[in-house]
């Protein structure tokens, strides 16, 4: 009987010390910020050089979408422009000639009015030269608006090549940030549209626990602080890393189901984020805890 009582307190004493032990303040998953990478063009996919789980430097090229159609839209465009610039140099070479036109006429002109200043000349020869110069005058005239006209329109296909070269850049789809492929949704050889999604990618280096705590447990958390995070290691044991709480949610909100007591689930709770450097352990999705 007393080996008995013996047995049944030290279950108690061990209950005791188990029930002592300090539980962490708050749970929740991992995440990451995950980026859509998705197409701007439309055309079918030459090239996809990325799969699920490729590490991907910022920059790098992810695929490529058909460029054949707008190549040819460009020469045509790029003949369309050099035709325009000949025609304007045609246009000035015209106005030149006009211009030494109206020198020389310039000069009968200031002779004949001399002449006829002398009484050597007659009044049809001044009104003669006079409308030999109106006339070179309008020819100028209307001769420079035409020069202006093409100068206007080559402007306007210079926009449009500049338009079909930034349409060429955004065929070449390239990675936005350094991270890793989560998911791929396009293949070689499929269409791709405006909008539609090429794949996903995350920064896995660093990852956020996203977990959430009581308005009694406010006080206790501030932006910056260090915190110390739990990860299961087995069945029995826990690994421990550092983290930073980086957000504090300015609303409450109604209890998520990660939160583990009953009572705890009737509360309105606050999201807190902790950012954790990723050393290869952390998963999206993984479950963890925090002690503040």
């Amino acid at each position: 009987m007393k080996k008995l009582q013996i047995i049944v307190l030290a279950f108690l004493v061990l209950g005791a010390c188990k029930s002592g032990e300090k539980q962490s303040d708050a749970y929740g998953n991992f995440e990451a910020v995950e980026t859509i990478v998705s197409s701007e063009m439309p055309g079918k996919l030459l090239i996809m050089d990325a799969k699920q789980g490729d590490l991907l430097e910022q920059g790098k090229l992810i695929a490529l979408i058909d460029t054949t159609e707008l190549y040819l839209k460009k020469l045509q465009t790029q003949a369309q422009l050099d035709a325009s610039g000949t025609k304007k140099q045609n246009v000035s070479a015209q106005i030149n000639v006009f211009k030494e036109q109206k020198k020389n006429v310039l000069t009968t002109q200031q002779r004949i009015t001399k002449m006829f200043a002398d009484k050597a000349a007659t009044q049809q020869q001044v009104d003669d030269i006079n409308g030999q110069m109106n006339v070179l005058d309008k020819q100028i005239s209307a001769t420079n608006t035409q020069f202006q006209l093409i100068s206007s329109e080559m402007e306007v296909v210079k926009r449009q090549l500049d338009l079909i070269s930034e349409q060429l850049t955004k065929c070449r789809i390239k990675s936005p940030i350094k991270g890793t492929v989560l998911e791929t949704y396009l293949e070689n050889g499929e269409l791709a549209t405006p909008g539609k999604p090429v794949l996903k990618m995350a920064d896995l280096s660093n990852l956020e626990l996203k977990v959430y705590i009581s308005g009694a447990q406010l006080s206790n958390v501030k932006l910056g602080n260090e915190a110390k995070v739990l990860i299961d290691s087995d069945a029995k044991e826990m690994q421990t890393m550092s983290g930073k709480i980086t957000w504090i949610s300015s609303e409450s909100e109604f209890t998520p189901k990660i939160i583990q007591t009953k009572e705890e689930r009737v509360k309105l709770m606050y999201a807190v984020k902790i950012l954790v450097a990723n050393d290869g352990r952390l998963k999206i999705g993984m479950p963890g805890e925090v002690v503040f």
